[in-house]
C-alpha cells in the first residue's frame, strides 16, 4: 500500500458511523496533501477566522473556502454544496477543516449525502480545543502541528 491508502485505510477506521468516510488527523492530512495533489482540503471556516486567525498554506487547487456559516450572524451557508460544487468533484478526496473539528464533521457529512465519495473529517481543526487557560493552538489542531499556515 503507498502513503494515501495507508492513511486512508486508518482513517476510515475512525469513522463516525456511516455519515462520511472517515477522519484524519492534521499531520496525516498534510501528509495526504503532500502525497497526491488531487486530494483538496475545504476550510469551512468564515470568512473573518480565515482573515483574523489565519489560512493554511497550499497550493493552488488543493485548498478551497466554503463558509459552513456565514459570519456575521453564524447563519448556515445557504450555497455551500453550490460552492463546493464549484471547487471539487463527486470523486475527489476531501479533507474538512473548521476551527476545532465540529463543523467540519457536518460538512463532511452533507458533502456525502450529495454523492461525494472520499470526504474526510480534519481532527481537531485549524485550532483545537481551548488550554486551561481558554487559549487556542496549543493543545491540538493544524497550527500546534507546526503545519504551514500565515497568521493574519
Amino acid at each position: 500500500m503507498n502513503t494515501v491508502e495507508l492513511v486512508l485505510a486508518k482513517a476510515r477506521e475512525r469513522a463516525a458511523g456511516p455519515s462520511y468516510a472517515g477522519a484524519v488527523t492534521p499531520e496525516e492530512a498534510y501528509a495526504l496533501l503532500q502525497a497526491d495533489a488531487r486530494v483538496k482540503l475545504v476550510d469551512v471556516r468564515t470568512s473573518a477566522e480565515r482573515d483574523w486567525v489565519g489560512k493554511v498554506v497550499l497550493p493552488e487547487g488543493q485548498h478551497g473556502a466554503v463558509q459552513w456559516s456565514t459570519y456575521p450572524g453564524g447563519v448556515p451557508n445557504p450555497i455551500f454544496m453550490e460552492q463546493l460544487d464549484a471547487f471539487a468533484g463527486k470523486d475527489d478526496v476531501l479533507l474538512f477543516l473548521c476551527r476545532s473539528g465540529v463543523r467540519s464533521r457536518h460538512a463532511a457529512a452533507l458533502a456525502t449525502q450529495h454523492g461525494y465519495t472520499h470526504c474526510y473529517d480534519i481532527l481537531e481543526g485549524f485550532e483545537g480545543d481551548k488550554d486551561g487557560a481558554g487559549h487556542r493552538k496549543t493543545v491540538g489542531g493544524w497550527c500546534k502541528a507546526g503545519l504551514p499556515w500565515v497568521g493574519a
